[in-house]
């Protein structure tokens, strides 16, 4: 999958209807390159924490929206805070995904979270992961497309869809944002089945 494919979809796109309101909201930045098999997704493995509903998990970098801040101008800053990559001067925003609704009572989760693709072109500085973040991937997006290294993930709720990338398991959110990306680039996509 080359990076044009994944630029078109954008172009003159309609923003989507928002997510049911909730008390908390975030927004997380997919980050794209061309690398040497194709375009890729900067995934961050989010650092082991307590009371942290996505401790360990596969993920965008991102986080909650501060009062008076937009989804964008937070997805960004989130960005340069978790991995160290200001998408002002290293980025060039794509345009947004469909809000996704985060919500498990067993966690105690209800949340609005908007999704942003960026590209970045060019060489890009060191990334420099905060505490929050235990390892930054850059994963190829076509066998996800093709569901090549599609998986399930047993987890303490059940069994989930995803795509093992090798250094752990994209699901839940993640998994369901990048299916919107990849529903955008070919209307009708579904994930093919473990």
């Amino acid at each position: 999958m080359e990076l044009e494919r994944l630029r078109r979809p954008f172009e003159g796109l309609e923003p989507a209807a928002p997510p049911p309101p909730t008390a908390k909201q975030a927004a997380v930045a997919a980050v794209v390159r061309s690398g040497p098999a194709g375009a890729e997704v900067m995934l961050i493995r989010r650092a082991e924490r307590e009371g942290d509903p996505w401790s360990g998990h596969m993920a965008f970098p991102g986080g909650h929206i501060e009062p008076g801040e937009t989804p964008l101008a937070a997805a960004m800053r989130e960005t340069e805070e978790e991995v160290g990559l200001s998408l002002a001067q290293h980025g060039a925003l794509l345009g947004p995904l469909p809000p996704a609704h985060a919500q498990a009572r067993a966690r105690r989760v209800d949340m609005a979270i908007y999704p942003f693709v960026f590209e970045a072109p060019g060489p890009l500085p060191a990334l420099r992961p905060n505490h929050e973040v235990a390892e930054v991937h850059w994963a190829p997006l076509a066998p996800m497309f093709a569901g090549d290294n599609h998986t399930l993930l047993r987890y303490e709720h059940g069994e989930f869809p995803g795509w093992d990338i090798g250094g752990g398991v994209v699901w839940g959110l993640t998994y369901r944002m990048l299916g919107s990306l990849f529903a955008l680039v070919e209307p009708g996509w579904r994930p093919r089945a473990s």
